[in-house]
């Protein structure tokens, strides 16, 4: 069974799924993961506090695929592109990663707020630049070992590359960005322009 704590960050993260952060309360928090509304404040302090945790562990899980991906794609040198896919895949899966990455924190979202208070769980949060340059260089020490020796400055270029082509990615994705319709302005200008171009023969 998960820790009190574990249950809470869950029953916080489902909230806020399907609620404005400023519309879930604690004690329907504390509700959902079976435990007293003293619990979480014993735990979080507040719900500035609880916000940071959920932060937290999203950074925690990223940067834990990160050290995956890197390990499992170190040997076959593929390293840079593994890292650009696996944030996009996290972005997507975890708006609060995406957020992290990004810095726009919507009003739904369980932002950083206040500065942290010296509590365990107020942990000083990533700003987006300190977290990519933390992935990078985790990127860079963990790929210099790879089978192929790379020059530093070069493999730190390309997770540089890899990382904020993935963070545009994450920004506008393909395919939220839909080809244009020809309306029927359009269509008309299209076919006027279709009737002024002369026919061109097909060779025998």
């Amino acid at each position: 069974m998960p820790s009190a704590r574990e249950a809470l960050l869950d029953s916080a993260h489902s909230a806020f799924s399907t609620l404005p952060w400023t519309a879930v309360r604690m004690v329907d928090v504390a509700a959902g993961a079976g435990v007293s509304r003293q619990t979480l404040y014993n735990e979080f302090g507040s719900k500035g506090g609880l916000a940071r945790a959920l932060i937290r562990r999203a950074a925690d899980g990223y940067l834990a695929g990160v050290e995956q991906t890197l390990g499992d794609h170190r040997t076959r040198g593929e390293g840079p592109a593994e890292l650009a896919r696996w944030t996009v895949r996290a972005a997507r899966a975890d708006v609060l990663v995406k957020a992290l990455l990004t810095g726009v924190w919507g009003d739904h979202l369980p932002g950083p707020g206040d500065p942290p208070t010296g509590r365990r769980t107020d942990a000083a949060l990533p700003t987006p630049t300190e977290l990519l340059t933390l992935v990078r260089d985790r990127a860079v020490a963990a790929l210099e070992g790879g089978p192929e020796p790379r020059d530093p400055a070069q493999l730190e270029l390309a997770c540089e590359i890899a990382l904020r082509l993935a963070l545009s990615y994450t920004l506008v994705p393909a395919d939220s960005v839909p080809a244009p319709e020809l309306t029927a302005p359009n269509r008309t200008a299209a076919d006027r322009s279709r009737r002024r171009s002369p026919a061109r023969s097909t060779p025998a």
